[in-house]
């Protein structure tokens, strides 16, 4: 079953930059609505997914650097990581096919 990890600032270079596969990151936070809305789906794409694309959460709240790295203004804010870079970025919660397209052009 692919898992949706939590990574922090301290583990974020490991678990993302340096990932040799794919990473979606969700920068969420447990009081935002649109972000408890849109996580089933996350999940469901780590599933889907598993082996191709690595997913991940980062509680904006308790890691505020990897939020201010990458200039996460509003959640939740979904980054596509492809070789440490950002390939793509996606903010508010849209729906799942939205969401496919983005790690398609990735995977």
């Amino acid at each position: 079953m692919g898992q949706v990890k939590e990574v922090t600032d301290a583990t974020f270079d490991e678990e993302v930059v340096h990932s040799s596969i794919p990473v979606l990151v969700d920068f969420w936070a447990p009081w935002c609505g649109p972000c408890r809305a849109i996580a089933p789906i996350v999940e469901e794409l780590a599933q889907e997914y598993e082996g191709k694309l690595k997913v991940v959460k980062v509680n904006v709240d308790h890691n505020p650097d990897a939020a201010t790295r990458f200039n996460v203004r509003g959640i939740p804010t979904l980054l596509l990581f492809q070789g440490g870079k950002v390939k793509d970025q996606i903010v508010g919660a849209v729906p799942k096919h939205l969401l496919v397209q983005a790690v398609e052009a990735v995977v």
